[in-house]
């Protein structure tokens, strides 16, 4: 599969693009202008040549028979003088040439001027030697000149041809110069049209790819982001780019989507600590009202159930004579003393439940506190067939009240032991977590559904199935723990599946802190098992 292609590539591009453009263009441009200002410099060379060429040849010309001279000697001396004058054109020329091939303003670099100037040159000499042969050979006749000389004539003849010679080779310079730079301004005008068109095209195209390459996922990007401002989290920025805007886009759907998590585990907590705050006016209430209740209805329990037992002792003799009579009246006797006492064991849990302050702590062993729990529950009926596992992973201190931990300790194993048929299991766990006890109780008994999750440590709430529970027993389990700084957790997968107790107490006082470092950011919780139902008397 080929990579994706990045998005500073795709801009390298671009810009590799508009800059061979420009860069083909302004070659066009200095090209085209180089060669008009060559062809300038060149005419304007050609044309100062061109000029002292007229004149070289114009002294040519009058090579010939001199009006004013009268005399075969006067002509031989005029015809000197101005062959000295050609000559003087010639250098002046020559010099003139050689300035212009100095700036490199000729286009054959001066080779056929300079063969022309080299003939002059050779024929002015020749036409020098002609002239003074017929000077000397001369006859003296009035109809004869010493340019009819044939020698002479013919040299003058050739100058004439060199001179227009030279004359035409300027000008083909002159024409050739203009022909170039015509092709070169045709090719600077080809250039530039091409260059003008392809820039057209690539300005659309990167306008088009711009588009598609960043304005469109900028605004996606920019509309995710308002969505997310908005509280909309459903909806990721999908983008399909496979530049660095796609990984930013995917960047920001993670950051949404823990926001999304950090927010409902929020609002989850919100909900937790609120319900913790009614629980805990709740459990104020319930406070008061239960110390009041207790004290007032503990004292006729008392009397009720003494009164029983006396009537029981003084109905002996009476119950005899009546022997049909007596088992029934016992029987009921029996019972009023069973529901005061029962009566009388739930006013003194919630006279203790209502307590003020603490109770008094010290260094307790947990492995060993729990053993012998374990030891009382195994005598327990309704222990009978059901099997117990404890697994202490370490031995572990901890400044707790003993009682009040071990009452905690049996409340969670009978109550265990309730919930499971014969052949059920228990699993007891101890282990450290940091400076925090912990203590795992794991049946395979009925298992809890949500609401009674959600409900489980409130005052009077039971779901015993032996029909014999108060609903004070975790209650009661729950404001200990919380008293010791801990936390007392309930999960279950659902009804039928079993259920798991998890009470946290710290190993010593003032680390309620690093009891609840245990879970995560936003109350996340990193052991072993989610926490579902948690209640702590600080949090409260």
């Amino acid at each position: 599969m080929t990579r994706p292609w990045r998005l500073r590539h795709k801009l390298l591009l671009g810009l590799a693009l508009v800059v061979g453009i420009v860069m083909t263009l302004l070659a066009g441009t200095v090209q085209a202008l180089t060669s008009h200002i060559t062809t300038m410099k060149t005419t304007d060379s050609k044309l100062v040549e061109l000029d002292h060429t007229e004149e070289l040849r114009s002294s040519v010309t009058q090579l010939v028979h001199p009006a004013e001279a009268t005399k075969p000697s006067e002509e031989a001396v005029l015809l000197q003088q101005r062959l000295k004058e050609a000559r003087q054109k010639l250098d002046q020329y020559e010099s003139i040439l050689q300035d212009t091939l100095s700036r490199r303003r000729d286009p054959d670099s001066g080779h056929m001027e300079s063969n022309l100037i080299g003939d002059l040159r050779t024929w002015l000499g020749n036409y020098e030697k002609a002239l003074k042969r017929a000077a000397e050979l001369q006859i003296v006749d009035g109809q004869r000149t010493l340019s009819d000389d044939p020698e002479v004539a013919a040299a003058h003849k050739q100058l004439l041809q060199l001179s227009n010679e030279l004359r035409s080779a300027i000008y083909e310079d002159m024409f050739r110069r203009i022909s170039d730079a015509k092709a070169n301004h045709r090719r600077s005008m080809i250039i530039v049209i091409t260059c003008c068109s392809a820039t057209l095209l690539l300005v659309a195209g990167l306008l088009y790819f711009f588009y598609g390459w960043v304005f469109h996922p900028i605004r996606r990007l920019q509309d995710g982001v308002h969505r997310v401002a908005r509280g909309e989290f459903g909806q990721p920025i999908v983008l399909r780019t496979g530049d660095e805007l796609e990984e930013l886009a995917n960047a920001f759907d993670d950051m949404a989507a823990r926001v999304h998590a950090t927010y409902a585990d929020l609002a989850r907590q919100v909900n937790e600590r609120s319900r913790q705050l009614v629980r805990s006016e709740r459990l104020v209430s319930v406070g008061f009202l239960a110390a009041g209740v207790a004290h007032e209805i503990n004292n006729p329990l008392a009397s009720i159930a003494f009164c029983a037992e006396g009537l029981q002792r003084r109905l002996h003799d009476l119950l005899s004579r009546y022997p049909h009579e007596a088992e029934t009246i016992r029987k009921y006797l029996e019972m009023i003393q069973s529901e005061a006492f029962r009566c009388k064991e739930i006013t003194q849990k919630l006279l203790e439940f209502s307590r003020v302050g603490e109770r008094r702590r010290e260094t307790t062993e947990l492995v060993e506190l729990v053993q012998a729990v374990l030891e009382i529950a195994q005598l327990l009926p309704n222990c009978k067939d059901k099997q117990i596992i404890f697994q202490p992973q370490q031995r572990i201190t901890a400044l707790v009240n003993a009682q009040d931990i071990k009452s905690v300790v049996l409340n969670l194993v009978v109550n265990a032991l309730d919930s499971m048929e014969e052949g059920g299991e228990l699993t007891i766990v101890v282990q450290q977590r940091g400076a925090v006890a912990e203590m795992i109780f794991r049946d395979t008994g009925c298992g809890m559904s949500p609401d009674v999750l959600e409900n489980i440590f409130e005052p009077f709430f039971t779901r015993s199935r032996t029909g014999k529970g108060t609903g004070l027993g975790l209650f009661i389990s729950h404001q200990i723990i919380s008293q010791h700084d801990g936390q007392i957790e309930a999960t279950s997968d659902g009804p039928e599946k079993g259920s798991t107790f998890t009470v946290r107490v710290p190993m010593q006082p003032g680390n309620a802190a690093v009891a609840a470092s245990e879970t995560g950011p936003m109350g996340i919780w990193l052991g072993h098992e989610p926490p579902v139902a948690s209640v702590s008397r600080r949090a409260a």
